[in-house]
């Protein structure tokens, strides 16, 4: 693709979004939203293969469906009760409008379209697709949390949290196993978004920090297989060491950072009185852990077919991009600083 070209969609998405993230109005919110859509499809399909153009159309039913029910859902609300803005939305118009944003999230079970649209597109578009297309709708839904169904949202939370667990238990594709573990971590976020908009926002910011970490190790090493994640060690031992201790955060587990989403909304959840949806969504939240903690076992322990005795082996030097030194801290050592968080976004 054309530098310029490839500009004008990146700028493209960086507008959509930020017209969603700045608009009180459901009509500018739905314009940021097919913004979105529409420049991220051409980002799809760069390589012409039928696979991506196969991806590319699923996504783009799939987000024209849930935008046509959100708008319809705007202008029925606009119509009965005469406001267009977005967090004074009617109680009888939340269960449609719910149900097309966790369309557009891809969560359980409005979640088919997920994994085949992430296998067939690039890593790089992935990338998109899991962290900054997920932005505006959850901007949404972080501004009508006051009135939305609880049973609906408690609902679509569990699901997706067993189905993100199980779905990528016999996966071999790690973009298939990155879209179930996006939903797993959006249905945690959903379980809490009524009772702790702040918690909510705090386990996204959160969320997209890993899952970008994670996805930039992938990129860099070209890898796309669980067969070839141990032909990583041998080209950059540093960066495997560092890829699996981003592993084990996204999978939740202490002192990382991924263990502080996990251990907010379990306090929160508690204090809500409802320790049968804490101790049900821990159950459900442990084949997801499984799968981190398999690749984290192929990563280190797993050794490829050495070719040759020789213990140094020449090689070209491997190019790292520069921003894994950046985002690799925030991946996994920020518990520390979980109250300077909350604190910030409150």
């Amino acid at each position: 693709m054309k530098p310029t070209a490839l500009f004008v969609l990146i700028t493209s998405l960086a507008a959509g979004t930020t017209i969603t993230l700045s608009s009180h109005h459901w009509l500018l919110a739905w314009m940021g939203l097919e913004i979105n859509t529409l420049a991220i499809i051409p980002l799809m399909t760069m390589n012409h293969h039928p696979r991506a153009i196969e991806a590319a159309t699923k996504y783009f039913l799939t987000q024209a469906a849930a935008s046509a029910l959100m708008l319809f859902t705007a202008l029925v609300n606009a119509k009965l009760f005469g406001e267009w803005y977005i967090p004074s939305l009617s109680t009888s118009m939340t269960t449609p409008l719910t149900l097309a944003i966790c369309m557009k999230l891809g969560l359980a079970p409005l979640h088919f379209w997920m994994p085949e649209v992430m296998q067939g597109v690039p890593l790089t578009t992935g990338l998109i697709i899991t962290t900054w297309q997920k932005i505006p709708p959850m901007a949404l839904l972080l501004q009508i949390s006051e009135t939305t169904n609880l049973t609906l949202i408690s609902t679509f939370g569990l699901t997706s949290i067993i189905v993100g667990g199980w779905g990528g238990l016999n996966q071999t594709q790690l973009r298939k196993i990155m879209a179930y573990s996006s939903i797993s971590h959006m249905g945690w976020i959903l379980l809490i978004i009524k009772f702790n908009p702040t918690t909510a926002l705090l386990s996204f910011i959160l969320y997209i920090v890993m899952t970008t970490s994670l996805f930039i190790f992938l990129v860099s090493l070209n890898i796309t297989k669980i067969l070839q994640i141990p032909m990583a060690w041998p080209l950059t031992p540093l960066m495997t060491i560092i890829m699996l201790i981003t592993l084990l955060s996204m999978g939740g587990l202490p002192p990382l950072t991924g263990f502080i989403p996990k251990l907010l909304i379990m306090l929160d959840l508690v204090q809500q009185e409802n320790p049968i949806l804490a101790g049900t969504t821990l159950l459900a939240s442990m084949p997801t852990l499984y799968f981190y903690i398999r690749l984290a076992y192929i990563l280190l322990l797993i050794s490829p077919p050495n070719v040759t005795q020789s213990k140094t082996t020449w090689r070209l030097p491997l190019k790292t991009a520069s921003i894994i030194s950046l985002i690799i801290p925030l991946a996994i050592l920020l518990l520390p600083i979980t109250p300077t968080m909350l604190t910030l976004l409150q």
